[in-house]
């Protein structure tokens, strides 16, 4: 038999009507009435002669004989004398918890379940160095982000299996999802050379990251030098007109045609040549109104779309700030769009954006990267609308640009209305506290490898909690996210404090 380490006893497996099986057994819960010796989501073991099997607590339930008939409870309550003063009840309760098999652990590996657990066998906690190679947490430069639940395990995974394949960050509002970001980002930034060190751009649609900038360098462990950390206003943004192709001005905007597209291609080759190449949106406008050989309802539509895309007064003859010299190693770009009302400019940035990323990185003329989406229903919306203006170039991202290692990551407090597209190219989910059904179902059919037990704990999830799922780990997991080691200073951190503050 192999030798494996020998953790705490928890209970003892016991026969069931249908277990224990391949995949399910259930055993009697150790200690006292009063104790929680297990817990619910807590990985256990049971050691066997073929290695060791790891399995999850699905559900705990407490018996007591003397307590299973309704009528002699009954009875004793109306002589006004509880049962425990009769009987020993004490002695006869105890907990029955339910365990789902997850795999088998044999010569370093994870092996499919294959056979059952015997009755009268040992359960145990999982022992953490087992447990951590099982869940593969066992990368040198994996990123800290918590401890798994209930266990005195970090949770530490690789930025390849994070990252490498597109990210979806999915909650209700107020579970915590800026909070994990944020840990995320820290855990981004203090990265060396030596690890390799990653790009990202974070579209902050509330300003909920600028905080990042005038933070300490120190609280990372870091030098000054090292710490890259840029911000730019939307109201600062820029798109560059001369750079804009007729099919890119049309995805600016709702429904342009084949037939419209094709004359406004021509009538940006004139500008190109007439106005040496440097023109805004007005004067592009002018030449289609001048342009007879155009048809009018064509000038009209075409003009009336340029001078709204102008007046939103993010276009001009350079383009603010210059990407391919913002994205570079180890930094993280923070686009604040928090002083933008308007949703469609808001979509007019992100859909540049995410345009002038992919190019460049086809390209290879920046670095790979981390496109951070906060509201990514906003901007990615299952259904058709209007104001949709990234969606086809997100999608985009979200089937190809793995390849390049352009990466997505999603953040979203409605996951029903985001993309089933590009939600189900997102190989890795950390999902936190959700509590609607529409939501719960949405994610039950797009998370592969979730079950019905996990997806019922999301509703009960603390804040800070997640659960995550794909190939990040083996197994679906529940973490516990850190605290993170930059704070905002200044801001209320609750309704009261707010007031308090107005009204002095």
């Amino acid at each position: 038999m192999n030798e494996y380490p020998q953790p705490s006893r928890l209970g003892t497996v016991i026969c069931t009507d249908s277990g224990p099986n391949v995949m399910e057994f259930s055993f009697v819960v150790e200690g006292g009435p009063n104790d929680i010796i297990a817990r619910r989501g807590e990985f256990v073991s049971v050691v066997t002669e073929s290695g060791i099997v790891i399995a999850r607590i699905q559900d705990l339930t407490r018996t007591n004989r003397y307590y299973q008939h309704a009528e002699a409870v009954r009875e004793y309550q109306s002589r006004g004398e509880p049962l425990r003063a009769i009987f020993p009840t004490d002695r006869w309760q105890y907990t029955v918890a339910s365990a789902r098999v997850l795999g088998l652990w044999s010569d370093g590996h994870t092996v499919r379940p294959y056979f059952a657990v015997s009755p009268g066998a040992t359960v145990r906690s999982a022992d953490e160095d087992t447990l951590g190679r099982f869940l593969r947490l066992d990368s040198q430069d994996g990123l800290d982000l918590g401890t798994v639940a209930y266990q005195n395990l970090a949770f530490t995974p690789s930025i390849d299996r994070l990252v490498s394949k597109h990210l979806a960050i999915l909650a209700m509002s107020g579970a915590g999802k800026s909070y994990f970001v944020s840990v995320l980002l820290e855990e981004i930034l203090k990265r060396t050379p030596k690890q390799g060190r990653l790009s990202a751009v974070v579209v902050d649609v509330h300003g909920e990251y600028t905080y990042l900038k005038d933070a300490g360098p120190e609280s990372l462990g870091m030098k000054p030098k090292d710490f890259d950390v840029e911000v730019v206003k939307g109201s600062h943004f820029q798109i560059p007109v001369q750079a804009l192709s007729a099919e890119g001005i049309g995805a600016l905007v709702a429904d342009m045609s084949s037939i419209q597209i094709r004359d406004l291609r021509r009538v940006i080759a004139n500008a190109r040549t007439h106005l040496e190449g440097s023109y805004s949106l007005g004067e592009l406008a002018t030449l289609i109104r001048e342009d007879e050989t155009i048809s009018r309802n064509t000038r009209e539509a075409l003009t009336s779309w340029l001078v709204s895309l102008d007046e939103t007064g993010l276009f001009g003859k350079e383009g603010v700030p210059d990407i391919k010299r913002l994205i570079r190693p180890g930094r993280l770009t923070i686009i604040d769009l928090s002083d933008f009302i308007s949703l469609k400019k808001k979509q007019i940035v992100v859909s540049h954006l995410a345009s002038e990323l992919l190019y460049l990185r086809r390209r290879n003329e920046i670095p790979p990267f981390l496109f951070v989406l906060e509201e990514a229903h906003q901007f990615c919306p299952e259904s058709r609308h209007e104001l949709a203006l990234p969606k086809g170039r997100i999608e985009t991202i979200a089937r190809e640009g793995r390849k390049f290692y352009a990466l997505l990551c999603l953040i979203s407090q409605r996951p029903v209305k985001l993309s089933t597209t590009v939600l189900s190219q997102c190989s890795n989910q950390a999902i936190l506290r959700c509590t609607n059904p529409y939501d719960l179902d949405h994610i039950g059919k797009s998370s592969e490898g979730i079950d019905r037990s996990s997806l019922d704990a999301i509703t009960t999830l603390e804040i800070g909690e997640a659960l995550f799922v794909g190939e990040t780990v083996s197994v679906p997991t529940f973490v516990k996210i850190r605290h993170r080691h930059l704070e905002p200073t200044g801001l209320p951190r609750s309704l009261s404090e707010a007031i308090k503050r107005s009204d002095k």
